[in-house]
């Protein structure tokens, strides 16, 4: 697929305008997961908008990026950054096969304390 594809492709499953974003980094600054991502929110609306596709395809911070939509609710011009890193997220893992969790691995990880929601959001976030 070529990379024009790819960002038509990710702009069209996430429904995001990236032209909206005005680049204030309310996004970023918000988001828990800052830290721990090689590319931020703020970043990926802007690799996405100019085609430079590529290294976020590759790049871990799709995987740790906990679609908490912290970053949504910042952004003035309802960008929704979250939106565009699933989308990234799923395309990967469309094209390259590349789940990060198996229905085999859920009883590993269960525990009293762990919300059905945290269940639910790992399936949707590593198996499409």
């Amino acid at each position: 697929m070529q990379k024009q594809d790819k960002q038509e492709l990710i702009l069209r499953i996430s429904g995001v305008n990236a032209r909206k974003c005005m680049r204030c980094g309310k996004c970023s600054a918000t988001c828990p997961a800052y830290d721990e991502m090689e590319y931020h929110p703020h970043q990926f609306v802007y690799m996405v908008e100019s085609g430079n596709i590529e290294p976020l395809l590759s790049s871990d911070s799709i995987y740790k990026c906990l679609t908490c939509f912290a970053c949504v609710e910042r952004c003035p011009r309802d960008v929704q950054p979250a939106k565009l890193i699933e989308a990234v997220r799923l395309t990967v893992i469309r094209e390259q096969d590349k789940n990060h969790m198996k229905k085999g691995d859920l009883p590993q990880l269960l525990d009293e304390e762990l919300p059905q929601q945290a269940i639910v959001s790992a399936f949707r976030k590593y198996t499409k």
